[in-house]
């Protein structure tokens, strides 16, 4: 028979953020055989370890048992996946995401000029065919720099964004960043929010304004000269040359009343090479924003927005295997997605081997003192 060690639970960042955590069961029976904070810290230790299943769950709290009772005391062992999975569908993913705000902003403190890139994506795997249940799309705030999703919003639909983002901004704290949005963000409401929160914008524009966008063009027809950036990256056998085109000559932007935060307009032209191919594909984009005409600014802005793109949804689908998730009852795909962005923060800040995150996950399954560490123990 197993020594239970009667580990009281250690203060950290972690335990700070979610020690109010409301349980979604019944406390006052006093008969749960399981913690939440406990649960909590099975679930993102073993997701740090590769473990992307309830069931994967269960096995890392057996075999790792002794483990965890380094940091909980784990007086009744660990939960099976079915009560896993409950208890996730249960926890309101409200107040789950502000814990997860908290956690957030204590490990990553905002600077001056740093780009927030909010964007949605849908979790395809939580559509329920049996039930004709839509798949829930989640709208998150990432932290371009420092590689961390700062919160997000569940929205029933794409279309919902609209009235996701501002609830988001309303729990941020965005002073002196660079919030940039896709064009379902482009709202005058949404830019006044983010004016609102001491930060500026940069938001695409495209046919959902119309006329914002015919605006838009005609400003680099007519006026002053632009002024102007560019920038080449190449890797992965692709070069693409990004020139940014910005003017803050409005005098002839017929609608500059209505959108009275818009102190530049920008064009982005970007033209891609892929070598193997040798083909070439050219695409322009529009932005209003908020910041001077700073062409170079501006152009490296709106470069790192694709960073939730790249190192937000597609570590999580491809490493953490978030489409290809079966989980649908109740609140559990939210929250897990949250737990998911919870682990993958932990393993972007943990640079000291120098291993790639598939490597990380398998370096901290097979090694106590490094998940530890990945943790912040």
């Amino acid at each position: 028979m197993t020594e239970i060690q009667a580990t009281a639970p250690k203060e950290t960042l972690f335990t700070k953020a979610f020690k109010n955590l409301e349980d979604p069961r019944r406390t006052d029976k006093g008969n749960l055989l399981y913690p939440i904070e406990e649960v909590l810290f099975l679930v993102i230790s073993a997701s740090v370890c590769g473990a992307n299943t309830w069931t994967a769950i269960e096995l890392f709290g057996k075999k790792q048992l002794n483990w965890l009772r380094r940091y909980f005391p784990y007086l009744e062992g660990t939960p099976s996946h079915d009560v896993l999975g409950n208890i996730f569908s249960a926890l309101d993913p409200d107040q789950f995401g502000k814990c997860f705000i908290e956690w957030s902003s204590s490990i990553s403190a905002q600077t001056k000029g740093e780009v927030v890139a909010i964007d949605g994506k849908c979790m395809r795997g939580s559509y329920d065919t049996a039930t004709s249940k839509m798949p829930i799309h989640i709208v998150s705030a990432f932290a371009s720099k420092n590689g961390i999703c700062l919160g997000q919003k569940q929205t029933n639909a794409k279309s919902n964004e609209i009235t996701a983002i501002p609830e988001l901004l309303d729990l941020l704290a965005l002073q002196g960043c660079i919030v940039t949005i896709d064009a379902m963000g482009c709202q005058k409401k949404i830019t006044d929010k983010i004016i609102s929160k001491g930060a500026d914008f940069i938001i695409a524009i495209k046919e959902n304004q119309g006329e914002l966008l015919e605006q838009a063009k005609k400003m680099f027809s007519i006026g002053t000269p632009p002024k102007y950036d560019e920038s080449i990256d190449a890797g992965h056998g692709r070069v693409e040359t990004r020139r940014c085109y910005v003017t803050d000559d409005l005098r002839f932007f017929d609608i500059k009343k209505e959108w009275g935060n818009v102190k530049s307009i920008a064009k982005v032209e970007s033209e891609r090479f892929i070598k193997v191919s040798g083909k070439n594909s050219k695409e322009t984009r529009y932005y209003i924003t908020s910041l001077p005409a700073d062409a170079a600014k501006i152009n490296k802005s709106v470069r790192a927005h694709w960073s939730v793109e790249n190192k937000l949804h597609w570590n999580l689908d491809v490493i953490f295997g978030e489409d290809l998730s079966r989980k649908r009852k109740g609140n559990s795909a939210a929250n897990f997605n949250m737990a998911s962005k919870i682990a993958l923060g932990l393993l972007e800040k943990e640079n000291s081997k120098g291993l790639t995150k598939p490597n990380k996950r398998l370096y901290a399954a097979i090694d106590n003192d490094y998940r530890a560490k990945v943790l912040g123990f």
